[in-house]
């Protein structure tokens, strides 16, 4: 690992003597890669032009999360700037380095939308997508060459499990009670939060390397894995009440459709960052209680994209019933 490293390091520097003429750019494509970022993009397909769609890419989003935290975990290995003077560009990271989740999430979504919406074109632009996130972490010093790659391995087969049994769960869930489909969403958010108790559990008794411990900070926290189970949870309750509640037309003018738009993403940050101001206010996040209202949040800002806002959009005529 160690020989994998250095020569990892010389090839970050030797991207970085491109700095700063590719910074903004860097920044750029490491934002497509942000929790931040996907948010506007799941938001944007559920509302504007696909709900199906939307909250299918939200379960590949998740499900790549969840493999790509336990197996950082699990291997508990540095990121390049802690072990060198390879720069950080103003990106700190505080979570272990393989595998890049950037690199995980780019590539199953991205090549998972162009997979459903069979353009070419659009192909093209996700490879290249791919590709430029994936370099931009490396350029900016917070993933090593090595990490890209497991990355990629999470992402290319949460996208192939998808792609092949995709269609024969969701026929099987359409056979079930809307009760049973929530109860099962319930149930693998539990599955989320287990993974992280054990793969904790796992790695307790080993330290991590004194010469970068003090830059692991939330490297084994389990606030994560409560962050992904209770997004799981709210995205399949508000979408299964969705569509007999609040079952909506993508389509409209594009008043219609900026006027969702906004009030939709007013909401999804009153859920999410407005909660956060209330609830830090109750409980510490490294607390069960703290846990167990990050779970709470998450869950409300994934349910009032699903079922909240679109049933705001039908009562302002923002949207038709479907």
């Amino acid at each position: 690992m160690e020989a994998l490293q250095a020569w990892g390091i010389q090839l970050i520097q030797s991207f970085q003597l491109m700095s700063p003429a590719l910074d903004p750019f860097m920044d750029f494509f490491t934002f497509l890669g942000k929790i931040e970022f996907y948010m506007l993009l799941i938001t944007f397909l559920y509302w504007i032009v696909d709900a199906r769609l939307g909250f299918r890419v939200l379960m590949v989003l998740l499900s790549t999360d969840i493999l790509g935290m336990a197996f950082k975990h699990l291997f508990r290995q540095p990121r390049p700037y802690w072990i060198s003077d390879v720069k950080h560009m103003g990106h700190i990271e505080t979570s272990y380095g393989i595998p890049s989740t950037h690199a995980s999430d780019s590539l199953s979504v991205w090549a998972y939308l162009a997979y459903q919406l069979r353009k070419r074109w659009l192909w093209i632009m996700v490879i290249a997508v791919i590709l430029l996130i994936s370099f931009s972490r490396m350029y900016l010093g917070v993933h090593f060459p090595h990490d890209i790659g497991g990355g990629w391995v999470i992402g290319l087969v949460v996208l192939i499990f998808f792609i092949k049994f995709e269609k024969g769960i969701a026929d099987w869930l359409n056979t079930r009670s809307n009760n049973f489909q929530i109860g099962l969403g319930f149930a693998i958010s539990m599955v989320f939060i287990v993974i992280g108790l054990i793969v904790n559990a796992i790695v307790a008794p080993n330290t991590d390397s004194e010469s970068w411990a003090h830059l692991s900070t939330e490297a084994r926290s389990l606030t994560f894995y409560f962050t992904l189970a209770g997004a799981l949870f709210g995205a399949v309750a508000g979408y299964v009440l969705a569509k007999s509640a609040a079952q909506f037309q993508t389509q409209g003018s594009w008043l219609q459709k900026l006027g969702r738009y906004l009030l939709g993403i007013v909401g999804v940050f009153i859920a999410m960052y407005g909660l956060d101001i209330l609830f830090s206010l109750i409980a510490t996040d490294e607390t069960v209680l703290g846990y167990v209202l990050r779970y709470l949040r998450y869950g409300a800002t994934t349910f009032w994209v699903m079922l909240g806002a679109p049933w705001v959009f039908l009562k302002l005529n923002l949207a038709k019933q479907n």
